[in-house]
């Protein structure tokens, strides 16, 4: 009867001890998922909306009811631009809160900050063991210095830039034929594929390329170039130059022609100033002036004769 009672005893123990470990491992891994305290900036960027849509944001966003505050404060008391990018924070808080997947809450701290919105920001995460996610270099740097985690989008933006923008050149081995007959494709070290226009006869060689579009597909991204040494295109006719076989073939003008077309022209032009003085109607001193102007120059042209 009492080693009956004793296996019973080393059961119970058994499982109690299995379930004490169990929860603590729920509790230890429930602790591991900090909060993140989003800032005034991130909100006026937008660019949180993509990457929570992404669902790399792990755990819950806090929203601080002072950084809500500053922001209604920036819509109603600020200039024009400060206040239409007030209303869009307001707007990004809206439509995170109501995008699927992603937890948002509010963080009741106060609807002002009397310490500012950066010195709160920095007390509730050093207090709840939390992160700060922030795109203000300043409030950057001082949380680093006080050990606080920053979940910056600046940063995370210049880490997922492309390697090589467009008008950057490199050499590049070309492997293969592309999908049209004058391309050839080529491969970064990172696998992204490079299609090189007008380049299929230097397939198996490595020349400079300049890059000059890029393309984002959900199944990864693919770049175009050009070569930047010129093709040269054989058994090419030789341009005939149209201009001086018709100069070449054009008779000189005659003489004559050469000194009667001034003074024809200069009888077409004084008609048609006495003809448009006739229709106008402006005043009689401003069609003398210009008949003795008129005047002037064809004495001039005769003098020249």
């Amino acid at each position: 009867m009492e080693n009956i009672i004793v296996i019973m005893l080393l059961v119970i123990l058994a499982e109690s001890s299995y379930l004490v470990a169990v929860n603590t491992k729920k509790l230890s891994h429930k602790k591991e998922i900090r909060p993140i305290f989003v800032d005034t900036s991130v909100l006026i960027d937008g660019r949180i909306i993509p990457v929570a849509q992404s669902g790399f944001v792990s755990g819950t966003l806090n929203i601080p009811r002072s950084v809500i505050g500053e922001l209604q404060f920036l819509a109603d008391h600020a200039d024009t631009e400060k206040r239409s990018r007030a209303r869009h924070g307001l707007d990004v808080v809206t439509e995170l809160q109501n995008m699927p997947g992603v937890k948002v809450e509010i963080f009741q701290d106060g609807s002002r900050a009397e310490e500012g919105v950066d010195e709160r920001l920095l007390k509730l995460a050093k207090k709840y063991n939390g992160s700060i996610c922030t795109i203000d270099f300043n409030l950057n740097k001082v949380a680093q210095v006080e050990g606080i985690t920053v979940l910056n989008v600046n940063d995370l933006a210049m880490g997922l830039r492309m390697a090589y923008l467009p008008g950057e050149k490199m050499l590049l081995e070309l492997t293969a034929k592309g999908q049209d007959a004058h391309q050839a494709v080529g491969h970064l070290t990172d696998g992204t594929m490079v299609v090189v226009e007008h380049a299929s006869s230097q397939i198996g060689q490595t020349i400079e390329i300049e890059f000059i579009r890029s393309l984002q597909t959900a199944a990864g991204k693919m770049m175009f170039a050009k070569s930047t040494k010129p093709v040269v295109k054989q058994n090419q006719a030789p341009k005939v130059n149209k201009t001086t076989n018709k100069q070449q073939n054009q008779k000189p003008p005659v003489q004559d022609q050469k000194q009667s077309a001034p003074f024809r022209n200069n009888r077409n032009q004084r008609q048609n100033n006495r003809s448009n003085d006739q229709q106008s109607s402006q005043p009689k001193q401003f069609k003398k002036r210009s008949d003795q102007h008129e005047q002037s120059f064809i004495d001039l042209l005769n003098n020249q004769k």
